[in-house]
């Protein structure tokens, strides 16, 4: 498999470990030193992973309340053999992302280092 296939798989499975409230399969794709951050409120919201799992933990999952799923890749950059980032698009109703993956190669394995995201809000 190529980095890009592998980076494509990285990102099929933070899809489905956020619709499902899946940790088990976010912990799979998220380095354990990774960071979260967000200004979309106009302050900074910082977590580490200790803190953004159990928040997905405590989540009602999209899957089970029936929302349809809007994933989408809109792009992956190679910055060398292991940086790479990945622009997404997905929904939580009623917010609406787009995360900014940092993603590093380590141990033969592409794991998402940071994750930047700004979201909007559907009317209603």
């Amino acid at each position: 498999m190529s980095d890009f296939d592998d980076v494509l798989q990285v990102l099929h499975t933070y899809f489905d470990g956020l619709h499902h409230s899946d940790t088990a399969r976010l912990r799979r794709v998220f380095h354990p030193q990774a960071h979260y951050f967000c200004a979309t409120s106009g302050e900074l919201l910082h977590r580490d992973m200790a803190q953004y799992f159990p928040v997905v933990d405590q989540r009602p999952a999209p899957a089970l309340l029936g929302q349809a799923r809007t994933d989408k890749v809109v792009s992956i950059e190679f910055a060398g053999p292991v940086t790479a980032l990945a622009r997404v698009q997905c929904s939580i109703e009623p917010r609406h992302f787009t995360d900014l993956l940092s993603l590093v190669k380590l141990d033969g394995r592409w794991q998402i280092i940071s994750k930047v995201f700004h979201y909007d809000k559907a009317p209603g």
